[in-house]
């Protein structure tokens, strides 16, 4: 019979041994680091990993801001050029140019994030409704996101890049006179606006098909025994259910039309007299056609400085909508 104090049977109950056993011996001496071997394994393991990723993501970053310090060509090495330290930024931001695309930009941006959204929202509700055929209609409704936007692109200017296409000989058939859509500069930002939403909403008919698919039947049932008609339901349960994947749409979005460079360059390529040059295709213009590094680094650091804003206030409200 054992005459095991209480503390001796504790430690053989932590160690998982039986009662009268004498289980493995507790080890002596000091202990080893909080990282053990199999912990220094991994991360020795991991480390080309992060260098790598190191490499590919912050050089590149470090490299276009000296770039954007000094004043260089696309050929030449940052220790091959002047400094000229924020003189770039200033530059620009005094420029009429900047403030057009900056404009352009705006519009373009809200036109695309609002105008693709409301169309993409009616779209999934609509097809949350029985109508013969959706199957077949929700695969024609996603084509404008699925053909490769080149493709897109070649389709439209075929349908109104002159006045021998078929959307002016139309217009023209109907009395309205002779239209030049992307030779009048209101025109030309009207068709890019529009081809924008085109090429997007079934990325946010997507985004809100999946919003709308995890909301309760029972919430609308129970709004209605309330009295509340179709439009205060809507507005009082579905967009506050679907908030949080509307916000991170716009964030996406937002950041989508900020960054669209084949958009705008295979339509018009910033033309004409500038009118559709964004703040992505001033930094293209600067960099490959005037051969000026400095500016065109400023430009794009400059777009990122009010993306990263954006999406901070933005993300904030998918918080708080989640909190709700």
């Amino acid at each position: 019979m054992t005459t095991d104090t209480l503390p001796d049977r504790i430690d053989r109950a932590r160690r998982g041994v039986a009662p009268g056993g004498q289980g493995p011996r507790p080890r002596t001496g000091k202990r080893g680091s909080p990282l053990s071997r199999a912990g220094m394994t991994l991360v020795l393991f991991a480390l080309p990993s992060l260098v790598l990723l190191i490499l590919l993501n912050l050089f590149p970053v470090i490299y276009s801001f000296l770039q954007s310090l000094q004043q260089g060509t696309p050929s030449t090495l940052p220790w091959e050029t002047p400094f000229v330290g924020f003189q770039n930024y200033i530059d620009v931001l005094t420029s009429d140019q900047f403030v057009q695309s900056a404009i352009f930009t705006l519009i373009f941006t809200v036109v695309g994030v609002f105008g693709s959204w409301i169309i993409g929202l009616l779209l999934a509700l609509l097809l949350r409704t029985r109508i013969p055929g959706g199957g077949v209609f929700k695969v024609l409704l996603l084509l404008p996101w699925i053909v490769p936007v080149v493709v897109s692109a070649t389709s439209w200017n075929f349908l109104v890049a002159t006045p021998q296409s078929p959307a002016p000989m139309l217009l023209a058939a109907l009395g309205l006179g002779d239209v030049n859509f992307l030779g009048d500069p209101v025109l030309a930002q009207i068709v890019v606006c529009i081809f924008k939403v085109w090429i997007s909403f079934p990325f946010m008919m997507m985004m809100m098909s999946s919003a709308l698919a995890s909301v309760d039947t029972n919430v609308y049932e129970a709004a209605k025994m309330d009295g509340a008609t179709s439009w205060q339901a809507f507005r009082g349960v579905t967009l506050p259910i679907i908030s949080r994947t509307t916000y991170i749409s716009w964030v996406l979005m937002t950041i989508f039309c900020v960054n669209d460079f084949p958009t705008i360059f295979l339509l018009t390529q910033g033309g004409p007299v500038n009118a559709t040059t964004s703040l992505i295709v001033l930094a293209y213009q600067y960099a490959f056609q005037n051969l000026q590094t400095g500016p065109a680094t400023a430009v794009a650091f400059m777009m990122t400085a009010v993306l990263v804003i954006i999406s901070t206030v933005l993300y904030r409200q998918i918080q708080k909508a989640d909190v709700e």
